[in-house]
């Protein structure tokens, strides 16, 4: 009775605390946080943040539909020539990446959620050059891929992106829509990694590229809701995923690789009926870790900076239902949960900037920017 009462008072006060913004930058969070927080100003339902190379400007996606340009110490301004969204359940605007060579060509590439025929919907990407100065815009936005087909629902539309290191291929997330079977029928890109070239088109040699040209944009298949895609230092595609109700994954991705969903987890249906683990089929791809009870993640990166050498070559993971950042080392081709830090809200994005600062994005209506910075 005393403990459940310690844990009640103490959700109270972290809910009173969090009820008070903090004007940009102020420092913020817990003081037992092994780094220094401070807040850069907040936003309605961020998903995304990309830093522009070569500019002191980043970009913001909010589900609902707005992409703003920020600049530390300055408002954020609104970007003309955004798409109309889905805005519904998990749909709207989603991530946004510069192009490889971004400051040559002002590339910018954005992912959403668009409306289809017959109350259905889907992911789609699409590039526009973005446009700079008082008054900044898209130039020329074109889609440039759809998932396929469209289906009814507003869940699991994942639609993250990466680029090859080398700059020469995109890669897409595409989750299997809350449907379960697509994901392991390669006729469609539901519930695959796809591997791309940057104007959209399947990129040569993927691995099942004679089946026609949807499954030509095949990477890997059998996900389920990939909200994560990043490269290691080594060169290495992982992916971050929801489970179902337990079973959450971070895997190491190998082209033509089955990740067995819905036929393997390490989580059960949320009805309670229970999926056979991974360990049934060693024909199946495994995850490199898993998490029971979930962490709900968000975006994750690789840290490769010097301001925090404790984390470099660790996978750090925003995460939404464990309301911190998860630290996870990689030991080849697995991965081992190292700590959690607390921060007492929902986490969406993680993102390193250039000087190895570390940037976070809380996933809530007034969502703030945060800056982690060594104490």
């Amino acid at each position: 009775m005393k403990r459940s009462l310690t844990r009640l008072l103490s959700a109270l006060l972290l809910a009173l605390a969090s009820c008070t913004q903090p004007a940009a930058g102020d420092s913020v969070g817990n003081t037992e946080l092994p780094f220094t927080v401070t807040a850069h100003g907040a936003f309605e339902e961020p998903w995304a943040l990309a830093f522009l190379p070569g500019t002191p400007f980043a970009l913001i996606t909010e589900r609902r539909g707005r992409l703003l340009l920020w600049e530390d110490g300055k408002p954020p301004v609104t970007v003309a020539g955004v798409p109309a969204v889905v805005y519904q359940g998990q749909g709207g605007l989603g991530d946004v990446r510069p192009a490889p060579d971004f400051t040559s060509s002002g590339m910018v590439y954005l992912s959403w959620v668009e409306a289809g025929k017959r109350n259905t919907r889907g992911a789609v990407v699409g590039r526009a050059k973005l446009v700079l100065g008082p008054q900044p815009r898209l130039e020329g936005l074109s889609v440039i891929w759809r998932q396929y087909p469209k289906v009814t629902g507003d869940g699991h539309f994942s639609h993250r992106l990466a680029f090859s290191p080398d700059g020469q291929y995109l890669f897409v997330t595409s989750g299997e829509r809350q449907k379960f079977t697509p994901a392991q029928d390669l006729s469609n890109n539901l519930g695959k990694v796809l591997r791309l070239m940057p104007d959209g088109t399947p990129a040569p040699g993927n691995p099942f590229a004679a089946r026609g040209p949807v499954s030509a944009q095949i990477w890997s298949y059998g996900h389920r809701n990939l909200l994560g895609l990043k490269f290691d230092e080594a060169g290495r595609l992982w992916d971050l995923e929801h489970g179902p109700m337990g079973g959450d994954e971070l895997n190491l991705v190998k082209p033509g690789q089955n990740y067995g969903w819905p036929l393997v987890s390490n989580g059960d249906h949320y009805s309670g009926q229970h999926i056979p683990r991974h360990a049934t089929r060693p024909d199946l791809a495994a995850p490199a870790i898993s998490w029971n009870p979930v962490i709900a993640p968000g975006d994750f990166i690789f840290y490769r900076g010097a301001r925090f050498p404790q984390w470099r070559g660790h996978a750090l993971i925003a995460g939404m239902g464990a309301m911190g950042l998860v630290d996870v080392a990689i030991e080849g081709e697995r991965a081992r949960e190292v700590a959690r830090h607390d921060f007492g809200q929902r986490l969406r994005e993680v993102v390193e900037r250039e000087d190895g600062t570390v940037w976070l994005l809380e996933d809530a209506s007034g969502g703030r920017l945060l800056e982690l910075t060594p104490n």
